[in-house]
């Protein structure tokens, strides 16, 4: 990975919205935006777009079940990494 697409998935992940959302995933291994909305106590819409941008970045992958749209993290470095460091200071 170059440096500039490192400093990318940086300025994504580094929203403390997006920080709070990336902890929960990975705690339940997937999870859904109704789900992440609640528990974060914040509007689903206002979720969704996060997740659409970290999806969008490749930080999440995004799956269908059913109406419900369900996100999980994707088997990369970068991001376990990235757990590694967030999910203590939650």
């Amino acid at each position: 990975m170059h440096l500039n697409e490192l400093a990318k998935l940086m300025r994504t992940a580094g929203d403390e919205s997006r920080l709070k959302i990336l902890c929960i995933i990975f705690s339940k291994k997937k999870a859904c935006v109704g789900d992440i909305a609640e528990e974060l106590n914040l509007s689903v819409a206002i979720v969704s777009h996060h997740l659409q941008v970290m999806s969008k970045e490749k930080l999440l992958i995004s799956a269908r079940e059913g109406k419900r749209i369900c996100y999980e993290i994707p088997k990369d470095t970068f991001v376990k990494d990235l757990k590694k460091f967030i999910c203590r200071y939650k």
